[in-house]
């Protein structure tokens, strides 16, 4: 959720969207108002305008206005990564402007023009409503506003908007979160992204405005992150990296902070949707960073939940085949998905902005509330909620004949083998690692084998399989270390063996002593056996006929989340690592399965 600048690095890809063209835009300007005549739609142009928060802290954006006189309704993006920026970046301003908007372009707190200290997220709520508020008392606005933006850009518009300010009256929030715990944590795992975002994107500017030794440009901080992130990403314990102290301490105070801890309330959306009164388009991606189609399900059926009644509920969710910030792309990865999965972001926002900010009868409201991509089909798919009512939950059990076996099956015949198992091997010292520097759909057939990992595969399909809704994995457990980290992931296999991922890393693991999400760890006994459950995974996918099902299981898949030192402690405080045998059950007292939701034939279009 975080995103801005496309990187060749291994998690920065996921993270940033803006592309490398950043490196040469010209540099922040100098704090002052002035207003120019923009050549390329003759609106007014009015740059470093200062917008009072509650608290005195003066924080400044750039404002485009139609050339027309009047009044117009008002548009808010909100970002970390320079307004000067965005512009150059994106044609949904000047689009904006020539469509009757009004647009405020505002650097968040303690951000290039902005004055203030920056903690990532935590003034997004106050901030975002202060300047709501302002834009739509001007003389220039109508008193109708509306905010767009994709990840922090994002994320700052549901965190205002819990705040219910007067004046939205509409959102488009793409590939964002619902819950801190699938954010900056997930299945109680630290997400290892947020070192780089921070290294890359946050940190140059904060050194430049504090005066501190380090990199000072993307460019210096990109090329020290391709020397260093080895370093970085593997140091432990997390808490004692010194190399962000000065420039990011917020980053420690979330580690401070495990995933259950009650700290996080302020970042969570979950239980404060009746306070959200503006109509909300939900966007995000299956191969976006997995909170992003967590959340844009998740905030869906949220609001729906509270609307319950209205004729108009005023929600939306489109979840395409793409990466995060690639909406426009048809390819994500190493899958092209054809022409028809691409869209037009920017008329997107708008048309959803004409409907519900200025009141256009476009017909946005007649429209199916839920619109999906399903892969390997390359089709989408409009319905009437989220999960698709018409999903048959069918139930793959794991099947081994043999113990010792790495390579095992995958079918809806119940395990019927007292004292079935398989085991493998998990050592943080030498982690799984993601042999892929970028999110998308890759060929992992390369991890089957390995004495980390676990396989189980279905037979060939007689017919074309679409699974399409939420996932649900019951997995039986044991290991000789009081805690593990579990990795359930999904794959579709071609008949060549190419072996896809469908969803990017996240939401498909789980921490042993996080099973309950409690705010302390509950550690395992070594040898007994544990039921871990994860239900938070999504995807939509056509497994064609020929093609298989894969199951691969590891204990860590490095370096997107942290490791478990496997020891009881947590790798924030401790730097002590112990390798693992862990067992995976499938005996008739232990079944171990997945749950796919499979759409019957006569349903599909």
């Amino acid at each position: 959720m975080k995103v801005p600048f496309a990187t060749k690095n291994r998690t920065a890809t996921h993270r940033f969207v803006f592309v490398a063209l950043f490196v040469m835009l010209p540099s922040a300007p100098m704090f002052y108002s002035q207003e120019t005549q923009s050549p390329a739609s003759s609106a007014q142009h009015r740059t470093d305008v200062s917008i009072p928060m509650r608290d005195g802290v003066e924080l400044r954006a750039d404002i485009l206005l139609p050339s027309a006189e009047g009044k117009f309704p008002a548009l808010i993006y909100r970002t970390p990564y320079g307004k000067h920026f965005a512009p150059k970046e994106y044609k949904t301003f000047e689009k904006a402007v020539a469509r009757g908007y009004a647009v405020v372009v505002q650097d968040v707190r303690g951000r290039y023009a902005s004055d203030g200290e920056f903690v990532a997220y935590q003034n997004e709520g106050r901030d975002g409503f202060d300047t709501i508020e302002w834009a739509a008392k001007q003389p220039w606005c109508d008193g109708n506003v509306g905010t767009f933006g994709l990840s922090y850009p994002g994320a700052v518009q549901w965190l205002a908007a819990v705040e219910n300010p007067p004046h939205l009256k509409a959102m488009v929030p793409a590939m964002t979160f619902s819950t801190p715990r699938n954010f900056f944590y997930s299945g109680g795992v630290f997400d290892g992204s947020w070192l780089e975002w921070i290294w890359v994107n946050i940190a140059p500017d904060i050194r430049k405005r504090k005066n501190l030794a380090g990199p000072r440009t993307y460019q210096e901080a990109e090329e020290t992150w391709k020397r260093e992130h080895e370093h970085l990403q593997s140091f432990l314990p997390l808490r004692d990296l010194p190399d962000l102290k000065d420039v990011a301490p917020f980053y420690y105070e979330w580690l401070a902070h495990p995933a259950a801890d009650l700290w996080w309330e302020w970042a969570e959306l979950r239980k404060k949707y009746e306070r959200v009164h503006a109509a909300v388009l939900n966007l995000s991606g299956w191969y976006d960073e997995a909170y992003g189609p967590d959340g844009a399900t998740t905030n869906f059926n949220g609001l729906l939940a509270t609307r319950k009644g209205e004729k108009d509920p005023r929600t939306r969710t489109i979840i395409g085949p793409w990466t995060h910030g690639g909406q426009e792309k048809t390819r994500a990865g190493e899958r092209d998905f054809g022409a028809s999965s691409a869209i037009d972001y920017d008329e997107l926002i708008l048309r959803w902005m004409d409907r519900y900010v200025r009141g256009i009868e476009n017909g946005v409201e007649r429209e199916k509330p839920v619109r999906l991509f399903v892969m390997g089909k390359n089709i989408w798919r409009d319905e009437d909620a989220w999960p698709i009512r018409h999903a048959n939950a069918t139930t793959y059990y794991l099947r081994s004949e043999s113990n010792s076996a790495h390579f095992a099956r995958l079918n809806p015949t119940e395990p019927d083998r007292p004292g079935s198992y398989n085991e493998f091997i998990s050592d943080p010292a030498h982690p799984l690692t993601d042999p892929h520097t970028a999110y998308g759909a890759h060929d992992y057939r390369a991890l089957a084998g390995r004495k980390d990992v676990l396989t189980y595969d279905t037979d060939p399909l007689e017919a074309d399989t679409e699974v399409t809704g939420p996932i649900r994995a019951e997995i039986y457990v044991s290991a000789d270390v009081p805690d593990v980290d579990l990795w359930v992931r999904l794959l579709d296999v071609a008949p060549d063996g190419t072996a896809f991922n469908l969803m990017s890393p996240g939401l498909d693991v789980l921490r042993a002593s996080y099973r309950d999400e409690k705010p302390q760890p509950e550690l395992l006994k070594p040898g007994e056996i544990y039921k871990l459950t994860l239900d938070r995974m999504l995807t939509s996918n056509v497994f064609r006929a020929g093609h298989q099902i894969r199951i691969q299981i590891s204990g860590a898949f490095f370096p997107h989340f942290s490791r478990n030192p496997q020891t009881g402690e947590s790798e924030i405080v401790s730097s002590k690592m112990c390798p693992a045998h862990v067992r995976i059950y499938h005996e008739p007292d232990h079944r171990s399965r997945i749950e796919l939701p499979i759409i019957p034939t006569e349903a599909r279009r």
